[in-house]
């Protein structure tokens, strides 16, 4: 069965977590965590979505955010996640949550 749809409803503050593929990690060094937040910043501004707390933990993200737009937050993550994961997938050598392995079926 699939996940409800979020409320994505201006001025309600919303808890979003977000994990790893398989609960894998998502950050590797300090510099992915500044780049994340860089990403968050920048997204959270042209959705006008408002950032109060986040915590980046090895293998998940808690963030608590109040969108002022209709459709912001949805959009505000996909921007974020896209962004990121393009640069982990640079970074780490190729496509998918496993890098150059992401061929070798599982």
């Amino acid at each position: 069965m699939p996940r409800p749809r979020r409320a994505d409803v201006p001025g309600f503050p919303q808890h979003l977590t977000h994990r790893g593929n398989d609960r894998q990690d998502v950050f590797f060094s300090d510099e992915d965590r500044l780049a994340y937040l860089g990403l968050l910043c920048l997204h959270a501004r042209e959705q006008q979505c408002r950032v109060h707390a986040y915590v980046l933990m090895g293998n998940h993200v808690h963030l608590l955010v109040t969108p002022d737009l209709p459709g912001g937050l949805s959009r505000m993550m996909q921007a974020v996640n896209r962004s990121y994961v393009r640069r982990i997938n640079q970074a780490r050598g190729g496509p998918g949550p496993c890098g150059r392995d992401a061929s070798i079926p599982r």
